[in-house]
């Protein structure tokens, strides 16, 4: 298998690397297609030189197409493109807000995959979510499903509105997550501890309380109920968070980050 990787930014070099590292591909096999001169020599230390900075005959050779690009620039990339593109190819996007429609008419393709990855992946850790084209086979999805899963975990959704949705659950998410720990740890610095000691202090909280309710079959409400006893410092903690209604404004924030998520794709 061929795959060509059109955009080098940070999701683009993740999946090179997670490609490799997996034997998914050889580097002789793994193209990428960057216009910025200025990363040329990092990527073809990592695609074995397979490096292009303007599109061409190699386009064609690709099984699979992968578009790492900003949403902004595909009209461009598109056009440049298009006319090396084969209508037998699969294509593969993680770009936000571009629906499989706009890429099939823009590209003159009918297989187009379309995944909503998130940071993690970087650390192998990452969420995917991705949904197809009516013209994509159950073998093609099962190798875009084991390319994605080099990264972390994946779902496969039928309805490509749910990608609105994984951008702000999963996509967004790590965001919301840093967010309550930067939170808890300038708290912690008021409350005497250190910077150090305080980071220290939230990250191994995080790191130990997902581990805990992964390794179990616990509700997190069922998790809450153990740590916070009657009376106690917890369900002070969580009084106060239901009093202030945390939990309907944090629903509010991911139905604002839902909503402009269909509005890009609009």
């Amino acid at each position: 298998m061929k795959i060509l990787i059109v955009g080098s930014g940070n999701m683009g070099k993740t999946y090179a690397r997670s490609f490799l590292a997996s034997r998914f591909v050889t580097p002789q096999d793994l193209f990428i297609l960057e216009k910025s001169h200025e990363q040329t020599e990092t990527l073809s230390e990592i695609s074995g030189g397979n490096v292009f900075d303007k599109p061409g005959l190699f386009i064609s050779e690709a099984d699979v197409v992968i578009l790492a690009v900003k949403p902004q620039d595909f009209p461009v990339l598109a056009e440049q493109i298009r006319p090396f593109i084969k209508r037998w190819q699969l294509v593969l996007s993680i770009m936000a807000g571009i629906k499989i429609e706009s890429i099939i008419n823009q590209l003159g393709i009918n297989r187009v995959v379309r995944c909503m990855p998130n940071l993690p992946a970087q650390i192998g850790m990452g969420m995917t979510v991705f949904t197809s084209s009516a013209g994509v086979e159950k073998k093609e999805l099962f190798t875009i499903q084991n390319l994605v899963n080099t990264t972390g975990k994946s779902v496969y959704v039928e309805d490509e509105n749910m990608i609105d949705a994984a951008t702000a659950i999963s996509g967004s998410g790590p965001a919301y997550v840093y967010y309550f720990m930067e939170a808890m740890i300038q708290t912690a610095i008021k409350m005497g501890f250190s910077p150090s000691e305080a980071e220290l202090l939230v990250n191994q909280t995080f790191m130990g309380a997902v581990h805990l309710h992964n390794q179990n079959e616990l509700t997190c409400n069922e998790w809450i109920k153990r740590v916070a006893s009657r009376g106690g410092t917890t369900e002070a903690a969580v009084k106060v968070f239901n009093a202030l209604s945390v939990s309907d404004e944090i629903e509010a924030g991911l139905f604002a980050a839902y909503n402009r998520a269909k509005e890009l794709g609009s």
